[in-house]
C-alpha cells in the first residue's frame, strides 16, 4: 500500500488457549475516551481469530494493495508543515540494554516489521483480500503501541477499518512454516487511533494511524521423530519484547532519518525490485514536498528513496542509533514519488507531525489493553 507523486503520487499501502489473548469485539466505546478529533475505534474482529487467520501461508500470499492510483503534481509548490507549537519528544525503550558497537553497518530495528489484514466487508476467506503494509513499536505506557499510516488501518472506499489486523515485528519470509517469521510474535488489534480528518475527509496531511495491540502470541514447532505439532504460548507486551521507537513532534522539516520498511510492489515502469520478504531501508535529509492535491496532501516531508507498495506505514527514524536500534519517531512511509517522470518512484514522504499528530498518539500512547502483563 503506497501513495504515489509523480512528480506522481501514490498511497505507500483453538489456536489460542484460553487467557493468551483477550477476545475484543468491534464498536465504538473506545471513542468515548478519545479527545476531539481524534477517532478511536476497537477492532471488529477478535483477537484470537485474526492471529488464527495468519497462516504462514496467508501471509506470504498477501498482496500491498488493489490500485496505484496516480496524480500529477508537476510545477506545483507545496506548503512546508509548520510547527503549531514547541517542539516535543518522548524517548524511546530498548527491549534489552544494548552494547556499543563500532561498525558501519546498520542494524535494522527489531520494532519493524509487517501488518496483515483483511478489507472489511468482503469474504476473508479470498485471496485477493488479503493486505499487508509496515509498521513500528512505538514508546507508550502500556507498551502496546504500534505507529503506521492510517490507509494501513482505515478502508476509505468501504468507510470501515480494516478486519483480522496483526503486527509481527522483525518479519522475515522464509519457507512455508512460522520458524523465523515471527520471532517476537505476533500482536491483534485491540484499538485503532487515526485523526478525524482522515477517516472523514480522506485527508492524507493526516495519513498516520497508532495501534494498541493485545499482548502477543508465539507459535514455535517441536518435532519428535515422524511428528511435528505446534505450541503457543503468551508472548508478552510487545514493548517488552522489542522496545519502542521514541516520538517527536513540531521538528524541522529537514531532517536526517532512515525510513524503514518492506517494499513489494511494482514501480509504473514495471520494474520489481523489492520483494517484501525482508526489510529495507533509506537515509536522508528530508524536504517539503510539492502538493499531491488527489490526496489533498500540502504538508508532506519527503527523502530521497526508491521504495515502492508494501513500505507504506514504516518509520521515518530521526536519530537512530544503529547500535540501540532505536531512534525518535518522525513521520510515517505514506506517499511515494517520481519527481523527474521517469516512471521510476524516487522519494517517499509523510505527513509533518506536528501537534495534531501528537493528540493521535497520545490518546493511544496512555491506553491500556486490559492484559498488559
Amino acid at each position: 500500500m503506497f501513495s504515489r507523486a509523480r512528480r506522481v503520487a501514490i498511497p505507500l499501502a483453538g489456536l489460542v488457549a484460553a487467557g493468551l489473548v483477550a477476545s475484543t469485539t468491534g464498536g465504538a466505546a473506545a471513542n468515548a475516551t478519545a479527545p476531539p478529533g481524534v477517532v478511536s475505534r476497537d477492532a471488529r474482529t477478535p483477537a484470537d481469530q485474526a492471529i488464527q487467520f495468519w497462516t504462514p501461508y496467508r501471509t506470504r500470499m498477501a498482496t500491498t494493495y488493489d490500485g496505484v492510483p496516480g496524480v500529477t503534481s508537476k510545477g506545483v509548490r507545496g506548503g512546508a508543515g509548520a510547527p503549531d507549537g514547541p517542539p516535543g519528544s518522548v524517548a524511546p525503550t530498548g527491549a534489552r540494554k544494548a552494547k556499543a558497537e563500532k561498525s558501519k553497518r546498520v542494524n535494522l530495528p527489531n520494532t519493524v516489521g509487517r501488518v496483515f489484514f483483511t478489507l472489511p466487508e468482503t469474504d476473508p476467506r479470498d485471496p485477493k483480500n488479503w493486505r499487508f503494509c509496515s509498521a513500528t513499536s512505538v514508546q507508550g505506557k502500556y507498551r502496546n503501541v504500534v505507529a503506521t499510516s492510517a490507509h494501513c488501518v482505515y478502508d476509505t472506499a468501504r468507510n470501515a477499518f480494516y478486519d483480522n489486523w496483526v503486527f509481527i515485528p522483525s518479519y522475515r519470509d522464509g519457507d512455508n512454516a512460522w520458524e523465523g517469521k515471527a520471532p517476537y510474535g505476533v500482536y491483534a488489534a485491540k484499538t485503532f487511533n487515526a485523526h478525524e480528518d482522515f477517516v472523514v475527509w480522506e485527508d492524507y496531511d493526516y495519513d498516520y494511524a497508532f495501534v494498541n495491540v493485545h499482548n502477543g502470541v508465539k507459535v514455535a514447532w517441536q518435532r519428535s521423530g515422524d511428528r511435528r505439532w505446534r505450541t503457543v504460548r503468551n508472548a508478552g507486551r510487545l514493548g517488552d519484547n522489542v522496545g519502542g521507537q521514541g516520538f517527536t513532534w513540531n521538528r524541522s522539516t529537514k531532517l536526517t532519518v532512515f525510513s524503514f520498511g518492506y517494499p513489494a510492489g511494482e514501480h509504473p515502469d514495471g520494474d520489481r525490485p523489492f520483494s517484501g520478504r525482508t526489510m529495507k531501508y533509506c537515509y536522508g535529509t528530508t524536504r517539503a514536498m510539492p502538493e499531491a492535491r488527489r490526496y489533498d496532501a500540502q504538508r508532506h516531508i519527503g527523502v530521497a528513496c526508491s521504495f515502492t507498495a508494501g513500505a507504506s506505514g514504516g518509520p521515518f527514524l530521526y536519530g537512530y542509533r544503529s547500535a540501540s536500534r532505536t531512534g525518535y519517531l518522525a513521520g510515517v512511509n505514506s506517499v511515494a514519488w517520481d519527481t523527474d517522470g521517469n516512471d521510476r518512484y524516487d522519494h517517499v514522504s509523510s505527513p509533518y507531525f506536528d501537534g495534531d499528530t501528537y493528540k493521535v498518539y497520545k490518546a493511544a500512547a496512555g491506553r491500556w489493553t486490559g492484559n498488559s502483563r
